[in-house]
């Protein structure tokens, strides 16, 4: 019997079920929603089961309010296959005047989003799932820990080292629960169907609109050639022109990525907005990340082998790890991940920015003594720009790494992190 591996969403379940009667557990198919949800529910309306989907349907014409009964926490699996569950918890939050009711877990937004007649403020917590990071799945050692570097502890120097294939593997098996369980290409398999199932099949469920599941490959192909770039979708009409010899508009490319979206398949990061001293102009624009890297591997049908032979390849779909698993642990830490660019051409991969004002600046690289180098003289460029009469300092400076022998904190301060050590 598989072992639970504990998530960070099952503290912020808890705490979510404390102070709201419904709390709302969003992500892509197969990130462990349901799972994670279990682990606290007394009783569970599994509308993923065809079976229940249409008992629960006939029950909804005939006595609605039955599908809500249940020892509490109640889960509410898939619920956005009948969105008129929305209001009706809703209503019954507000008839008991109770915390911790119901749990509703859905891997796509409403197909009639119009029978929801409420946004459910007030009533429903709302947590986002992501596949495993790696303190998640058990491949990082969490030594470091982000909350502490927040608080301004420090570490001392220790040898680490993740080799280059287990980096890769990892990579292109991405945090899918029931992968970190398997080994070898059976584990990379699963990525690999998942990236089939979402433009054979997922893609023609989303929402009322049929679309091509050709076109669908060929824009998953086009993001994966753009990940961690701020491509416009106009540039992404061109590329997939030249690189797939096929034609889709910019209308096209808009509509399908919006459906890729509501499925949860695509998450891009967007701009942060610091108080400058100079006078250089912060571009708004996204950009484009999977919602886990194994997508965007198995779109252009890369193994470990291609990322090892290919460095440069390898060091974009890594950072798209980093960015996974910097955006869990944001969550963890009451934060948002963005990214920096400005018209002079500083740019920093990510920004993990808490509520209260406290933020850190985090440059990702694959690894190299010369590459480590300029992460750590972006950080400190960006950290000279900022206008700290009118905002905090960074809390952290950090260059986070796939490979290197050492995690160390620098004579100039910037922290070198293995993404092997990390945790939340």
């Amino acid at each position: 019997m598989k072992t639970y591996k504990h998530r960070i969403a099952d503290e912020l379940l808890t705490r979510k079920l404390l102070g709201k009667g419904a709390v709302l557990v969003q992500g892509p198919k197969w990130c462990g929603k349901t799972t994670t949800a279990k682990q606290v529910a007394v009783s569970m309306l599994d509308l993923g089961d065809s079976t229940q989907l249409a008992n629960a349907l006939e029950t909804l014409q005939i006595i609605p309010m039955k599908l809500l009964e249940g020892n509490v926490p109640r889960l509410i699996d898939e619920w956005q296959t009948i969105p008129e569950i929305w209001d009706m918890v809703r209503s019954e939050v507000d008839k008991r005047g109770e915390m911790g009711q119901f749990i509703l877990t859905g891997s796509s937004v409403p197909v009639d989003e119009e029978k929801r007649k409420h946004s459910g403020n007030g009533r429903y917590g709302r947590i986002f799932m992501r596949p495993m990071s790696l303190w998640e799945s058990g491949e990082s050692t969490g030594k470091i820990s982000i909350s502490e570097l927040f608080a301004g502890k420090t570490f001392d120097p220790f040898e680490y080292s993740m080799d280059l294939e287990t980096l890769a593997f990892l990579t292109c098996r991405g945090g899918w629960p029931q992968s970190t369980f398997m080994k070898g290409d059976v584990a990379l398999d699963q990525a690999r169907d998942y990236y089939d199932t979402i433009y054979k099949v997922d893609i023609h469920r989303v929402d009322k609109v049929r679309r091509s599941s050709e076109r669908t490959r060929l824009l998953l192909r086009s993001y994966a050639r753009n990940t961690g770039s701020a491509t416009s979708f106009s540039k992404m009409s061109e590329d997939i022109k030249e690189n797939d010899n096929a034609s889709i508009t910019y209308e096209t490319i808009s509509d399908y990525v919006d459906a890729l979206k509501k499925l949860f398949v695509l998450e891009d990061m967007p701009a942060w907005n610091p108080n400058l001293r100079s006078k250089a102009a912060i571009q708004s624009s996204e950009t484009r990340y999977f919602v886990d890297p194994s997508i965007a591997t198995a779109a252009l049908s890369l193994g470990p082998g291609d990322l090892i032979n290919d460095l440069k390849t390898f060091g974009l779909y890594f950072e798209s790890m980093a960015v996974r698993d910097l955006r869990t642990y944001a969550d963890a830490l009451d934060g948002d991940l963005f990214h920096y660019r400005d018209s002079s051409g500083l740019e920093c991969d990510a920004v993990l920015h808490r509520r209260n004002g406290d933020y850190g600046l985090i440059e990702i690289k694959l690894g190299g003594k010369d590459n480590i180098e300029k992460g750590a003289q972006t950080l400190k460029n960006l950290t000279e720009k900022i206008d700290t009469d009118k905002m905090k300092a960074p809390s952290f400076l950090m260059v986070l790494t796939g490979v290197g022998q050492y995690a160390y904190h620098r004579p100039d301060g910037v922290f070198v992190v293995p993404i092997g050590c990390l945790k939340d």
